[in-house]
Formats: structure tokens, sequence, C-alpha cells
């Protein structure tokens, strides 16, 4: 059996006497699209930036490709090879879609000087065109990322979590205000990338925190359920949909 990309062991995380994680285990195999659900205030954001690096745990581990980095920073993470994605957009408005991807994969090479004011593309002029045509926003490479639509953006923001290249990629609520007419068209994309990059020597994997619960059950290859920051269940969408204690707790009738 292949070993996973990421396993999270006995997690927690408490502010005062609100436990926002509590106990929390999980694993994600190569090439798996994994998602995350549950009502509001099930510590799914927690879990997550505990993972990312961007808060610290009070205990459990996190382990990356069989190393042990629950103590490690996003940037360390980001050059392991961990991309994200965040709920709010991250893309620079002013600078093209173009200049966006390039800046994005310069902050895996060298200092921050050299990142934002190498000369050219740095030699990432082809990685940068083959992702706008994956993504399909070659009529707006050139565009500056701010003057377009929100959905547009997430777009980009998604494209920009994929310029290093990553073994693990977790996207926060990549649906979240995006005109209901692109949430096919993430999800189509996102699929597609799993196809073409989930699989081979170095296979990517997904985390996907989403409230659309459609793009969630129609994407992910197995969903885990959190309620008041545990773990409620872990399953295919099948065994979720069917299961009656997720019924009562999240999805209702």
């Amino acid at each position: 059996m292949s070993q996973a990309v990421l396993k999270v062991e006995n997690l927690h995380k408490a502010y005062g006497a609100i436990r926002a994680v509590a106990g929390v285990s999980f694993e994600v195999m190569p090439g798996e699209i994994f998602g995350v659900i549950g009502p509001n205030g099930s510590g799914k954001t927690t879990m997550f930036n505990s993972v990312l690096g961007q808060i610290r745990p009070d205990s459990g581990t996190v382990v990356l490709n069989g190393r042990d980095v629950t103590r490690c920073g996003p940037l360390a993470l980001s050059r392991m090879g961990v991309g994200r994605t965040f709920q709010t957009l991250q893309v620079f408005g002013k600078m093209s879609v173009r200049d966006n991807l390039l800046v994005a994969a310069q902050e895996h090479q060298g200092s921050m000087w050299g990142r934002m004011f190498a000369p050219g593309d740095s030699g990432l002029g082809a990685k940068v065109d083959a992702l706008i045509d994956q993504f399909r926003i070659r009529p707006v490479a050139d565009a500056r990322a701010g003057t377009l639509s929100y959905g547009q953006q997430k777009l980009i923001d998604i494209a920009m979590a994929f310029m290093s290249e990553p073994a693990l990629v977790l996207l926060d609520e990549p649906c979240a205000g995006v005109n209901p007419s692109l949430v096919g068209s993430i999800r189509k994309l996102l699929q597609e990338l799993n196809r073409t990059r989930g699989h081979g020597a170095h296979p990517c994997s997904f985390v996907v925190i989403e409230h659309n619960m459609d793009f969630v059950m129609a994407l992910c290859h197995r969903i885990m359920v959190m309620v008041e920051g545990r773990v409620l269940a872990i399953g295919t969408p099948a065994e979720i949909r069917a299961n009656k204690q997720v019924l009562d707790a999240y999805l209702g009738n």
C-alpha cells in the first residue's frame, strides 16, 4: 500500500475552554481528492490552519510524506511541496494574470528581492503558459487581475497554488462567492488537474474544504465530516450520504 501523503494524528487545538479541534485523525493518499465538510463552527478552518502551520496545535502530529512537519511554518511547508488557497482572494490586482502566476512560482526561488524583481520570466514562461492553457484563461492572460470578475480571479488564485507543482494542495472553499454557473467549471478543472497530476511518479493530492455539498459529493474520492471539533465520519460520498449520524448532524433531509 502506498504511504500517505498527509497523515494527521490526534490533533488538538483549544482556545480557552473552547475545544476547536478535539482529536482529529485522517490520512490523504497519493492522487486522492479528500473533502472536509461540517457545519459552521465544526473546527474545519482551525484544523486546516493547524495542518498548514498557520497556527500551532496544542498536541498531535502532522506528517507529510513520512516526515513530521507539526512544527513547520507555512513557508517551510510551501517549499516542501504544499500549496494552498484561502477563503479570501490572494491575487495581486494591479498585476497581470501572467505576472501573478510568475510571482507564485518565483516564491519558491531565491530571496524576496529576487522573486519580485527578477528580469523577464525567470525561465518560468513555458510553465506559466501551460497552466494558462489548462485553466483556459488565455484571453485574459495579459489583463490586470483586479479588472476581472470574482470567479475569474478565483481561477487565478487556484492556478497560483499549482505553479510550484505541489505534491499536496489544500483548497479552502474554492466555490465561495463564485457565480453558480462557474462552480461546475471549477469542479471539472480540479478533476482534470487530478487526472493529469494525480498519477505517475509524483501524484498531486487535494484536500478541499467546501460548503457546497453537490460540489464536494461530485468531486471527492473520500469525505471527512467534522462536528464540534471531532471527526464524525470518513467515507466515500455514497457512504457519507447514507450515514444516519451525518444526516442527523449536518445534511438533514
